[in-house]
C-alpha cells in the first residue's frame, strides 16, 4: 500500500469528505523547493496558494531552515509560565515596534489567536467593571477559524449550521465587498452604506458589544472579497467612539500579503498616520509557513486592564507551546527577511510590486477569459470569478490542476493564487497557462452537468480554500 492509501486510511483530512478520497486518494508530496512540491512520483506541483496562504518565501528556505536548526542545538522548548527565553522576547519587542501593540500573547493557530483576542476583549472590559460588554461583532462572510468561539464570529453558513448548537453567534453587519452591493448601487455607496450599519448597530448596542473583529482588506474564505482602506479609518473612529474594541484578524493578510506588511496599515487617519487596532491577530506567513505559531497584540489599555494582585484578574488562557523557541525563531527569520535590502536597496515589499506587475501582464488572457466575469487583485493576492453554474466546478478544477502540476483550490465559483513570493517569471507562466488549460477542460464539463440532477457526494467534497 503506497503513502495515498495509507493516509486515505489512517489520516483524518481537513475540510474534506473523506468518501472523496475513495476516488480521488491524496496526494502524497515528499519533498518541497521553493515554490515546488514533489509527490512521491516524482511530480512537481506548483504551490500556487501558499499551502493554505502560510509559507511567504517558498518551501526550505535557507534563513528559516538554518534559524531553527541554530535554535535546536541551544532551546527546543520550555513552557513559558513562569519561565521565558530570548527569541520570545526579541520576537515579542521587534512586532510591538513594527505595530505600536506592546504586548504579545501566543498560541499555535489561526483560531487559537481568535479565541483568545475574544477571550481578553471581554475580560478586560469585565475588569474595568464593564461586565455587560461581552457580545461581539462580525462580518458578512467573514472568516476567523473553526473552534467554537472563532465559528461565533465567522460567517460561513456550512459551518454555521453544522454547529449551531454549540455557538453563540455573533450579529452580523454588512460586508464592504462591493459585490455584496445592491444593484445600480456604487461601490462607494455600498462602502457608506456599511459604514452606516456598524455606526447605527453600535449606538444601539454598544454598551453589551466588547469588540468588532474583521479581516482587513481581504475576506479570504469569502472569495477573496477586497474592500477599501476607507472602511478601516471609519471602523476605528466608530470603535473609538463608542468605546469597542477593533479586532484586526491579519491572520492571512499579514507579513506582505496586500502589498505593506500589515494591511490595516494601508488606512490612513486625519492626521496620515496608519490607523491602529486594539487588536491583531497574527499566524501563518508569521514563520513563513514552517512552524505552527500565532500572535494575539494588544495595547497597553488592555494589558494594565490584567494587572491585579489576584489570579482571577489576570488573563486564564495557556497552551502548552506557547512562544516555542524554534518556532519564535523562525518568525525572526522572517523578520530578518523582510528587513534585508539587496544591492540596490530593495526588499521584499519593493521586488513583490515588480513580481506583481509581470504577473498582472502574464495573466491578461485569463482576466480576459470570456468566462472571468470579474476579477480583482492586491499585492500578492489575485482573484477571478467564473461564469459557471455548476456547484462541483471548485473540486473538478483543483483535480485538473493538480494533473497540470498546480496546488490551486478554488472557493465556490472564485479562482484565486496567494503564491509564495518567489515565483520566476517561468514559474508565473507557468501558472497562468496551467489555469487557462484547466478552464477550457472544466468548464465545458460543468456546462454538461448544469441542469442535471444533483451531483453525488463523490463530486462534492468540501474545498473551503
Amino acid at each position: 500500500m503506497n503513502w495515498s492509501e495509507r493516509s486515505r486510511h489512517a489520516v483524518w483530512h481537513p475540510c474534506t469528505q473523506m468518501k472523496v478520497h475513495e476516488q480521488f486518494p491524496p496526494r502524497a508530496i515528499v519533498a518541497a523547493e521553493g515554490p515546488w512540491l514533489i509527490d512521491d512520483q516524482g511530480h512537481r506541483i506548483l504551490d500556487a496558494v501558499s499551502s493554505w496562504w502560510v509559507n511567504l518565501f517558498g518551501h526550505n528556505f535557507a534563513p528559516i531552515r538554518e534559524a531553527i536548526t541554530d535554535q535546536l542545538h541551544r532551546l527546543d522548548h520550555t513552557m513559558l509560565a513562569g519561565l521565558t527565553h530570548p527569541p520570545v522576547v526579541e520576537l515579542s519587542e521587534r512586532l510591538a515596534a513594527l505595530t505600536g501593540l506592546g504586548h504579545a500573547f501566543y498560541a499555535s493557530d489561526g483560531a487559537s489567536a481568535t479565541e483568545i483576542a475574544l477571550k481578553m476583549s471581554a475580560h478586560s472590559w469585565r475588569n474595568q467593571g464593564r461586565p455587560g460588554k461581552h457580545r461581539f461583532i462580525g462580518l458578512q462572510g467573514g472568516y476567523h477559524g473553526e473552534t467554537a468561539g472563532a465559528l461565533s464570529v465567522t460567517d460561513i453558513p456550512l459551518f454555521r449550521e453544522a454547529y449551531a448548537p454549540l455557538l453563540r453567534l455573533s450579529a452580523t453587519l454588512p460586508s464592504p465587498d462591493p459585490r455584496r452591493a445592491a444593484p445600480g448601487v456604487l461601490a462607494a455607496e455600498h462602502l457608506q452604506h456599511c459604514v452606516a450599519a456598524l455606526e447605527a448597530y453600535l449606538v444601539e448596542h454598544h454598551a453589551h458589544t466588547a469588540a468588532f473583529i474583521m479581516e482587513p482588506l481581504v475576506q479570504g474564505a469569502a472569495g477573496m472579497a477586497m474592500h477599501d482602506a476607507a472602511y478601516l479609518v471609519a471602523v476605528r473612529e466608530l470603535c473609538t467612539r463608542f468605546n469597542v474594541h477593533w479586532i484586526a484578524d491579519e491572520i492571512a493578510v499579514g507579513f506582505g500579503r496586500t502589498g505593506t506588511l500589515f494591511a490595516h496599515q494601508q488606512a490612513l487617519g486625519a492626521d496620515g498616520q496608519p490607523v491602529r487596532p486594539d487588536f491583531i491577530c497574527l499566524s501563518k506567513g508569521l514563520t513563513g509557513g514552517v512552524l505552527p505559531l500565532s500572535c494575539v497584540l494588544t495595547t497597553d489599555a488592555v494589558y494594565d486592564a490584567f494587572w491585579h494582585d489576584h489570579t482571577t484578574h489576570g488573563f486564564l488562557h495557556s497552551h502548552s507551546y506557547t512562544g516555542n523557541p524554534l518556532a519564535c525563531r523562525a518568525a525572526l527569520a522572517v523578520l530578518d527577511t523582510f528587513e534585508a535590502r539587496d544591492t540596490q536597496g530593495l526588499g521584499v515589499l519593493d521586488h513583490n510590486r515588480v513580481a506583481a506587475a509581470r504577473f498582472n501582464a502574464l495573466a491578461e488572457p485569463l482576466t480576459r477569459h470570456p468566462r472571468v466575469k470579474a476579477h480583482r487583485h492586491l499585492g500578492m493576492v489575485w482573484a477571478w470569478d467564473i461564469d459557471v453554474g455548476e456547484p462541483t466546478f471548485a473540486a473538478r478544477f483543483h483535480r485538473a490542476a493538480m494533473d497540470e502540476g498546480l496546488l490551486l483550490r478554488p472557493i465556490g465559483h472564485t479562482l484565486y493564487a496567494m503564491p509564495p513570493y518567489v515565483l520566476t517569471e517561468a514559474d508565473q507562466r507557468h501558472l497562468i497557462d496551467g489555469c487557462l488549460r484547466v478552464l477550457d477542460r472544466v468548464l465545458p464539463e460543468c456546462d454538461a452537468l448544469a441542469g442535471s440532477p444533483v451531483a453525488t457526494p463523490t463530486d462534492r467534497p468540501l474545498n473551503m480554500a
